[in-house]
């Protein structure tokens, strides 16, 4: 049996025969016996900006929990679909993000052949939490808005926690950060925020309407209602609550990326930070008023999100307007998939050469991303 949430955020519990069969069917891909204690994977997923990385901070407190932070395995799905891309995906993984540095893999015991994404996510899930003695593995990654049917399609006994934060304050989280952070300078990304809005809530109704172990929290909750919104959380994965998990103190956050943007992450104090009133353009500001408008509209308080809308007005977007802002977004979103796809079908002594030209350095994302040292070998440029 597992816990899980219906559409009107219900807690009840759910009879997972296939997830245990295929939980149990895997918990001997490694030798060492306390992997086997290893449940099925928990993903954290929300737009970015909306305390995807608070809320990592907070689980991770929990002896029972281990989560990769932006691990990100799961969009370089490509590599798992050639024979060449299986074979050397730890140490592709390792230099797409430093994912196996960051967390402190052992790569030489993520050797045993792998014929799926899933597969290799288990691998690399039970010796992370394993080895400390946790039962529940998983991933808190933005990058998964839109990933929710194909994760549940690759782990069919995964869970998911959704986290929702009002759109106006994602927007001018991300000017904020895109002083310190350039990937959040990009053109189009307040746009790319609210839209992402829409597709993580449709990813969510498919999942809920398939039966999926769903359970939905928004920002001002987390931060507000720490202790009680955990309690809940502790609820829905079936595991008992810890006072740990509701502060900061202690907490290990060495796997996450290094920027000034994630400064408040990084401290010891849960805080509600209000953006300046300014910090966003007219144009993006009407567009989320309008879009909100819409929301609460369409669905009142059915969906969460717009449960905390303080105030909406009449002004909507119209079906002109929908379609552009759509069309912009499904360009934006191909733009972002090209290169982790083109990464995973790429040997990766391509995209080594294509860094060195960039930055006339091959290990300068590396360095941009954590000060661990890379597990690549020494035939590496390091």
């Amino acid at each position: 049996m597992r816990l899980c949430e219906n559409r009107h955020g219900q807690v009840f519990f759910m009879n997972s025969r296939s997830s245990a069969s295929t939980s149990q069917g895997n918990a001997t891909v490694t030798d060492d016996r306390k992997y086997q204690r290893v449940s099925s994977p928990l993903f954290v997923v929300g737009v970015w900006r909306s305390g995807t990385t608070l809320l990592y901070a907070r689980l991770n407190q929990h002896p029972d929990i281990r989560l990769f932070y932006e691990g990100d395995l799961a969009i370089l799905w490509p590599m798992f679909r050639i024979p060449y891309g299986r074979k050397s995906w730890v140490e592709k993984w390792e230099y797409w993000n430093a994912g196996v540095s960051r967390h402190g893999l052992d790569p030489t015991r993520l050797t045993t052949p792998v014929a799926s994404l899933a597969e290799a996510g288990e691998l690399a899930g039970r010796q992370y939490t394993g080895s400390k003695g946790g039962t529940i593995w998983g991933c808190k990654s933005p990058s998964y808005y839109d990933r929710l049917i194909p994760l549940s399609r690759e782990f069919p006994a995964a869970r998911f926690i959704v986290i929702w934060r009002d759109p106006e304050e994602i927007c001018r989280s991300i000017t904020r950060a895109a002083a310190h952070a350039p990937w959040f300078a990009r053109y189009g990304s307040s746009h790319r925020a609210i839209m992402a809005c829409e597709q993580l809530k449709n990813q969510c109704d498919k999942l809920l309407a398939k039966g999926g172990c769903v359970y939905q929290i928004h920002y001002r909750d987390l931060v507000n209602n720490t202790s009680n919104t955990m309690k809940r959380i502790c609820e829905f994965l079936g595991i008992p609550f810890t006072p740990a998990v509701a502060i900061l103190e202690g907490a290990d956050r060495s796997a996450v990326f290094e920027g000034d943007h994630h400064a408040l992450a990084r401290g010891n104090k849960i805080v509600f930070r209000r953006e300046p009133e300014g910090a966003l353009s007219p144009a993006i500001a009407t567009k989320v008023q309008r879009y909100k408008a819409l929301w609460k509209a369409e669905t009142g308080d059915n969906w969460l999100l717009c449960q905390h809308f303080s105030a909406v007005g009449e002004d909507k977007p119209g079906v002109w307007e929908r379609a552009i802002d759509l069309s912009k977004f499904k360009m934006f979103c191909l733009i972002d998939s090209a290169p982790p796809f083109i990464y995973s079908i790429l040997p990766r002594w391509i995209w080594q050469g294509y860094r060195f030209i960039k930055y006339r350095d091959a290990q300068f994302v590396h360095r941009q991303l954590t000060k661990k040292r890379t597990t690549l070998g020494s035939g590496i440029v390091r």
